[in-house]
C-alpha cells in the first residue's frame, strides 16, 4: 500500500449501532483502503474511526463517542485515510495463471474484483498466495481452450 495519506470531504448521518453510534456516509467509498483506521474531522473535533466499506455503504465506527454528533444528525467533515488509494491493478501472477488456464478475469464485477485483490493482498506466504490464485482462477468462467 502507498504510504501517502488521502483526505476526502464526506457527508453522512448518525445512526444507532449495537456498539454505539455509526457515521453512515452519504456515498460509498470506492477504491480506497477500508477496514482500516482513519480519522474524521467534523466541526472542531478529530474523531478516530474504523472505516467499514461494504457492498453498498461505507460506515465509520467512532473509537471515541464523545465528539460524535447527535443520533439522526446530518454532518459533514474530512476523512483522513492514512494509507491512500487501494491498488486496482490485477497482479501479474493472477493474470498469468488465468491466461494459462483459459479463464476470464473480465467476468469479475467491481465488487468481486475488490474482494479478489484484498484476498490476494492478505496472503502471508508464497504457498498461501499460490493456493489463493488457484482458487480464484478455478472459479472463473472458461474463455478458451487451455494453451
Amino acid at each position: 500500500m502507498p504510504s501517502t495519506s488521502l483526505n476526502l470531504p464526506v457527508t453522512g448521518t448518525v445512526s444507532h449501532g449495537p456498539d454505539g453510534p455509526l457515521l453512515v456516509l452519504s456515498e460509498r467509498l470506492d477504491g480506497h483502503n477500508t477496514f482500516l483506521k482513519g480519522s474524521l474531522d467534523v466541526g472542531s473535533s478529530s474523531v478516530p474511526v474504523r472505516i467499514l466499506t461494504l457492498d453498498d455503504v461505507t460506515v465509520l465506527r467512532p473509537v471515541d463517542h464523545s465528539a460524535v454528533p447527535d443520533l439522526g444528525a446530518v454532518w459533514q467533515g474530512t476523512l483522513h485515510l492514512p494509507h491512500g488509494l487501494r491498488p486496482r491493478t490485477i497482479p501479474a501472477d493472477l493474470q498469468e495463471v488465468a491466461a494459462e488456464e483459459g479463464r476470464s478475469l473480465e467476468a469479475l464485477d467491481a465488487a468481486e474484483l475488490r474482494y479478489v485483490l484484498t484476498y490476494l493482498s492478505e496472503s502471508t506466504t508464497t504457498a498461501i498466495r499460490e493456493a489463493r490464485v488457484e482458487a480464484i482462477v478455478s472459479a472463473l468462467p472458461t474463455t478458451t481452450e487451455k494453451p
